[in-house]
C-alpha cells in the first residue's frame, strides 16, 4: 500500500481534489469526517463544556462560536487540538492497519496534515494551491464569513506557501474541473507506475 496524503490550507481546493480522486474509484478517507463523529460523541461534548463554556447548546456543539473563540486566542486553539488530534491520529492507523497488506494507493485527506505530523505516514503529499484572493473569496462565499474572520482562520494556520515546500507536487485547483481532474489522472497514473510496495511506517 502507498498512502498518499492531500492537503492545503483553507479554501484551497483540497476537498475538491479529493472528492474527484474518490469519483476516479480509490479510497480516500476523511479526517473532517472523523471530526464530525467525534462531535457527536456524547463523552467528548461534555469534556467540550467544560473546556469551553457555553460552547455546547441543547447537547450540539455551537460551532460558529467555538470558532470564533479559537481563532481569537491560539491558547484556546492549542486546547482544542489537544481533544481532537489523538483521537484522529488513532483513526488514522486503524486506517493503516485495516489496509496494510492491500496493494495500490490509499488516500487521506487532512487539511492539517502536516500540523499533526502525518506527513511521516505518507509516501506522497499532494498540496492543493490557489491564488490568495481566490482561496478568499472561496471560504468568505461557502463560510458565510467576514474578510475579517477568513483572515483569523487563515493566520492561526500554517502558511500554504510552507506547505507547498514540503509537497511532492503541488496542484493549482483555480481551473475547470474536467482540466483538474485530468491533471489528477496524469499524477495519479504516475504514482501507480512507480508503485513499490512500502510500510507507512
Amino acid at each position: 500500500m502507498k498512502l498518499i496524503g492531500i492537503t492545503g490550507s483553507i479554501g484551497c481546493g483540497k476537498t475538491t481534489i479529493a472528492r474527484i480522486v474518490n469519483k476516479l474509484g480509490y479510497a480516500v478517507f476523511d479526517a473532517d469526517g472523523w471530526v464530525r463523529k467525534i462531535y457527536n460523541n456524547k463523552s467528548f461534548l461534555q469534556v467540550l463544556a467544560g473546556v469551553f463554556p457555553g460552547s455546547v447548546k441543547n447537547g450540539e456543539a455551537d460551532k460558529r462560536l467555538l470558532r470564533q473563540v479559537v481563532f481569537s486566542d491560539n491558547s484556546k486553539l492549542k486546547q482544542l487540538e489537544s481533544l481532537i488530534h489523538p483521537f484522529l491520529k488513532e483513526m488514522l492507523k486503524k486506517v493503516i492497519r485495516d489496509n496494510a497488506r492491500r496493494s495500490g494507493l490509499l488516500f487521506v485527506d487532512a487539511a492539517l496534515l502536516f500540523e499533526m505530523g502525518w506527513d511521516k505516514y505518507c509516501d506522497f503529499i499532494l498540496v492543493a494551491d490557489v491564488d490568495y484572493e481566490i482561496q478568499k473569496q472561496r471560504v468568505m462565499k461557502r463560510d458565510n464569513v467576514s474578510a475579517e474572520d477568513f483572515d483569523k482562520i487563515n493566520n492561526v494556520q500554517m502558511k500554504n506557501s510552507d506547505k507547498i515546500k514540503l509537497a511532492d507536487v503541488v496542484v493549482d485547483t483555480d481551473k475547470v474541473l474536467n482540466l483538474l481532474k485530468a491533471e489528477l489522472i496524469d499524477i495519479i497514473r504516475g504514482l501507480e507506475n512507480s508503485y513499490d510496495q512500502r510500510n507507512c511506517f
